[in-house]
């Protein structure tokens, strides 16, 4: 018996303790950093939030320096799990990634001999929590940092207190009627370094974070020494003398009437637009969109664009009645009016996967809608083509119960076995791929489709493929922390970069071009008086065109952290790149082997008012060139 027990001692005591173990509970949108002191298992278990099972995910394990050590894809089915990372001693430590928006829950684990802190996303919910959490962080000395935060329904109050001196403030969170809006404290300055202790009011959903200082957290006060490292970054980019295909054309959702600011429209100079019609306006006045359209086709020069039918009122519930029939026939009739030479895609509903009471029901709606279209004699010389389905995303289902039913990519399977010869191109919109390091899933997406509706003998999809709606969110709910900063513009250039990296996509829309009463979410963002500017992503817009080629070659890229796409325009050559984090990036760019020694140098170009950019250096074969943290760059030169 003694025996027995003491081989049960050892046993249990070669187990990791659970005991001696720190955890993240209910991470939704955050990262996790952590510095362990010696070779040990970093677990991560997920359970379902909602609707799990109609959504992939992704999570990011990266060292501290940017290096990817795993990507590692979640199937839909698998809506809840575990695995374990083994991870080593290193000063600048881990960061795992967990993009929002997550439909699970993750629980982060690791020994209480390692430090970590937890980095939550702005404005959204990070995370959910069945207890009233204590946390602490860290304000430098002589900074005026604000604590955020945000009512989701959950958490409801914000409980700070100083531990120099117990000063005691508290941040209540109001229910705001607009998403975009959040409160804010702030803190008071000292002439020290300061640790806080935070207790989150309530349980449920809770969005907290910092402004001005770094936005960590800690479960204990010792861990907020550890800071992540913003060492620079090495980038190896090789250029290939291959063809991928052509770049995706870069567009914009456009109103329902003339440009807000036509100067500003001018100079964001799309290739692509998305329109709506409404069928009940043109069935009442078959004219009324000669008042905008023929200034989008003739002064913009827009001939690729598709348009979305529905009714006023935001409705997108529609029956083949006669008032959808009318407006179709006035729809066909303005569009062939504006003459020959583009490409009209049109879809006969706005994401009925969303929208619809079922498939079916959407089904025989297309069916009959689109047989009108064919039945035109006019219709195919004038550019007109069917799209389908327009859903609320494609490879994972919409935001509504039962989702794992309507996903885009199974509605457009069915409408392909069912309908094909009506249909000419597939699209879709893309929302809550929120996370800069998550944006690969546009590439993904693209191929998921492109391999839905076949290739052609020659590689290129039997059906266009189109985005023709994107943002960072749906609707309104979108935070100022992206779409007012710069986080708008590289999230926009990584996405259009990732969306065309493989030749398959015909057409990427931000959606939409200016605020309105429902979307604050512009490249055009509504100033005091009625008047208009740039946001920062309409800035990176105008900087991306200015760059954009007319073929995508094929381009080796080992960063994690840094998204490029080659072009080529005649002899002009165009290196256009994002870097999506703050630490600096040396780059290095070979040309397919071919040395630089003896060439004339590239041109380098950084984005934003005031950059000034070094010029790139011959060494070793290839050039070198410094990238700044989150902007945008693009290279430029003339090859034969």
């Amino acid at each position: 018996m003694r025996t027995r027990r003491a081989l049960i001692g050892l046993l249990l005591s070669s187990l990791p303790s659970l005991s001696l173990a720190l955890e993240w509970s209910g991470i939704r949108d955050g990262a996790v950093h952590v510095w362990p002191t010696r070779e040990e298992l970093l677990h991560i278990e997920w359970s379902p939030a909602w609707q799990a099972d109609a959504n992939q995910e992704q999570l990011y394990l990266q060292r501290g320096n940017g290096q990817l050590v795993q990507r590692f894809a979640i199937p839909a089915e698998e809506v809840q799990g575990r695995r374990e990372w083994r991870i080593k001693p290193d000063d600048d430590g881990y960061r795992l990634e967990i993009p929002g928006y997550s439909f699970r829950h993750y629980r982060v684990r690791h020994p209480d001999t390692a430090a970590s802190l937890f980095e939550p996303v702005k404005h959204h919910f990070s995370l959910e929590t069945g207890r009233e959490l204590e946390l602490y962080f860290r304000v430098p000395a002589g900074v005026g940092a604000q604590l955020g935060g945000k009512h989701h329904d959950g958490v409801r109050a914000l409980h700070a207190e100083r531990l120099s001196d117990g000063k005691a403030l508290t941040l209540q969170l109001r229910r705001h009627g607009l998403y975009p809006r959040h409160d804010l404290l702030s803190l008071p300055v000292s002439e020290r370094d300061e640790i806080w202790r935070l207790r989150l009011v309530g349980t449920g959903k809770a969005a907290f974070w910092l402004d001005n200082t770094d936005n960590l957290f800690a479960q204990r006060p010792e861990d907020l020494r550890r800071r992540p490292s913003q060492a620079e970054g090495r980038v190896n980019l090789t250029l290939r003398d291959s063809v991928v295909g052509p770049p995706a054309r870069l567009g914009i959702g456009l109103p329902y009437t003339l440009p807000e600011d036509a100067q500003l429209m001018g100079e964001l100079r799309p290739q692509t637009a998305g329109h709506y019609s409404f069928v009940n306006v043109m069935a009442r006045n078959p004219a009324h969109e000669q008042r905008f359209r023929p200034q989008y086709r003739h002064r913009y020069g827009i001939d690729h664009d598709i348009t979305l039918m529905a009714k006023t009122g935001r409705v997108h519930l529609l029956d083949f009645d006669a008032t959808s029939r009318a407006g179709l026939k006035a729809w066909l009739d303005s569009t062939i009016s504006l003459g020959k030479g583009g490409i009209h895609y049109l879809s006969p509903a706005d994401e009925p996967n969303l929208n619809y009471p079922s498939y079916a029901a959407f089904s025989r709606y297309f069916a009959q809608m689109a047989r009108q279209v064919r039945d035109d004699p006019r219709a195919q010389a004038a550019g007109i083509r069917i799209a389908m389905p327009a859903s609320s995303r494609l490879v994972n289902g919409p935001t509504m119960q039962g989702a794992r039913d309507r996903r885009g990519l199974d509605w457009a399977a069915r409408l392909l076995a069912e309908h094909e010869p009506l249909i000419d191109a597939l699209a879709w919109h893309e929302w809550f791929i929120r996370d800069l390091r998550a944006t690969e899933w546009y590439r993904y997406s693209v191929r998921q489709a492109a391999d839905l509706v076949g290739y052609t003998p020659q590689g290129r999809p039997r059906k266009a493929l189109l985005i023709d709606q994107t943002n960072l969110s749906s609707g309104n709910t979108v935070s100022p922390y992206e779409q007012e900063t710069r986080f708008a513009a590289l999230w926009w250039a990584s996405v259009a970069i990732q969306a065309s990296q493989d030749g398959l996509l015909d057409m990427l829309n931000w959606f939409l071009l200016a605020d309105d009463d429902h979307h604050f979410k512009g490249l055009l963002k509504l100033e005091a008086g009625d008047r208009y500017s740039l946001r920062p992503v309409g800035q990176a817009m105008v900087f991306m065109l200015e760059h954009w080629g007319d073929q995508v070659l094929k381009l080796d890229n080992d960063a994690f952290e840094i998204d490029a796409l080659a072009m080529r325009s005649g002899v002009r050559m165009n290196l256009l790149g994002v870097n999506k984090v703050a630490r600096n990036q040396q780059v290095r760019f070979d040309l397919d082997g071919t040395p630089c020694s003896g060439l004339d140098p590239p041109h380098l170009t950084l984005f934003g008012d005031g950059a000034t950019p070094s010029s790139p250096r011959c060494e070793d074969t290839a050039w070198r060139f410094e990238v700044p943290g989150e902007t945008l760059f693009a290279l430029t030169w003339e090859q034969p």
